[in-house]
């Protein structure tokens, strides 16, 4: 049978840019974005692939270049972006992630990797298979980096503990919880196609049963309900800011909130907007332009 062929619709911009241009993409094109970073450039590639030859209309291209001002605004090098448009063969398009996407490990305890490759898991460590190019999230950039290694550093073997991603994305912190023993699992994203991604992952990952996941917006989350032993948040900071009630009503005594997608400019602010609810700030890590946190809930 002969192969179809992928379009991709793809931007460059310096590293710093990725996460501020991949929502900007994901908001223009309405379709899962896909990032890597070139070590070498310290470039930025920002693509989405669709079936069929796309039509970018001339308003996408205006919202696309309002989006990059309000960028530059923030203070973020954007360079001299292009949009590029070009058809990709299929068998090209999955070679060529296999060169940006590596296996990476959380200590003993978690494996994230893709699914070619070979790298097998250590006694006892929970395996997380997710391809890059069918979703967005893979754990390699340094918000989602962090907010798996404190699902492992927070987990109590032998005690149960609920879970709660908001902006689930892939799937990926969700899929890690339910492999490393959180129970119960709920997750949920504003947007229905990635909530749909996320499912798909987590059946592929065969913790669909252990996981439940739904389409909500996180500044029409109900306060009432179930409480969470561990929340992850990786938004941008206003949305943690203006739902801070929201996420912590849903938060249980002792509980810990996992806060990433911070530019390290904004930090503080959303710092103290945490500590002034009662909450300590109890782990942080910086990496590029971002900054990370979490934050305990004390009696």
């Amino acid at each position: 049978m002969k192969r179809k062929s992928l379009w991709r619709i793809a931007l460059t911009v310096p590293s710093e840019a990725e996460e501020a241009t991949v929502e900007l993409i994901t908001r223009v094109f309405r379709e899962p974005v896909t990032s890597y970073v070139d070590l070498e450039t310290k470039l930025a590639t920002v693509a989405v692939y669709l079936q069929g030859r796309p039509n970018v209309s001339t308003n996408q291209r205006r919202e696309i270049a309002a989006g990059f001002e309000r960028i530059r605004q923030c203070g973020l090098k954007v360079g001299h972006p292009r949009l590029s448009i070009k058809r990709l063969p299929r068998q090209d398009w999955a070679e060529s992630w296999k060169q940006h996407f590596q296996p990476i490990e959380i200590g003993a305890a978690l494996l994230i990797k893709p699914s070619w490759s070979k790298q097998r898991q250590k006694k006892g460590q929970a395996t997380v298979v997710l391809d890059p190019g069918l979703s967005f999230g893979t754990g390699q950039h340094p918000t989602t980096a962090f907010c798996l290694r404190e699902l492992v550093r927070c987990r109590k073997p032998g005690k149960s503990q609920s879970f709660l991603d908001i902006g689930t994305g892939s799937g990926i912190l969700a899929i890690a919880a339910a492999r490393l023993g959180y129970r119960p699992v709920e997750a949920f994203d504003f947007d229905p196609e990635a909530v749909g991604i996320a499912s798909a992952n987590a059946k592929r990952n065969r913790v669909s049963d252990k996981i439940h996941f739904f389409e909500r917006d996180v500044t029409k989350f109900s306060p009432t309900g179930r409480k969470y032993s561990v929340i992850c948040a990786n938004l941008i900071s206003n949305l943690l800011i203006s739902a801070r009630e929201r996420i912590l009503a849903r938060l249980a005594p002792d509980g810990v909130v996992i806060i990433a997608g911070i530019l390290r400019t904004d930090f503080h602010t959303v710092q103290r907007v945490y500590e002034e609810a009662g909450l300590r700030l109890v782990a942080s890590r910086g990496k590029k332009e971002w900054r990370s946190g979490s934050f305990l809930r004390t009696r």
